[in-house]
């Protein structure tokens, strides 16, 4: 998976459950746990995402992570190149998918003349 995607779907998790731990993260963007501690330090670094201890937690370990506005920027940006990018693949599969149906109903009118000609013959 691109980073940009990795980017995206953290921004977007992020967004919903705050207090989401970098293991949910992983789990859910379906990459590993290092992967996932890479790409949001590098989101903390360029001042996207800022991540705050739970003042309450006892481990000092649990984390709350809130998108700054440099990040809510980022996050429509990559909404925008990700939507260009699904919109390209969507018209490839229906093109794709055209091809197929007129494929098969090439396959399925040789299938009907062949079975009317041995019906005939």
């Amino acid at each position: 998976m691109p980073y940009d995607e990795i980017h995206y779907r953290i921004f977007k998790l992020i967004e919903v459950q705050p207090d989401i731990s970098q293991r949910q993260l992983a789990k859910a963007l379906g990459v590993s746990l290092g992967k996932t501690n890479y790409c949001l330090r590098a989101l903390i670094e360029k001042g996207q995402v800022k991540a705050r201890n739970f003042q309450c937690n006892p481990s000092k370990r649990a984390y709350v992570y809130l998108l700054t506005g440099k990040g809510i920027e980022e996050k429509a940006q990559l909404t925008a190149r990700f939507l260009k990018r699904k919109m390209a693949e969507y018209e490839l599969l229906k093109a794709e998918i055209e091809q197929l149906k007129a494929e098969f109903d090439g396959l399925e009118d040789l299938h009907l003349e062949t079975q009317s000609g041995l019906e005939n013959g």
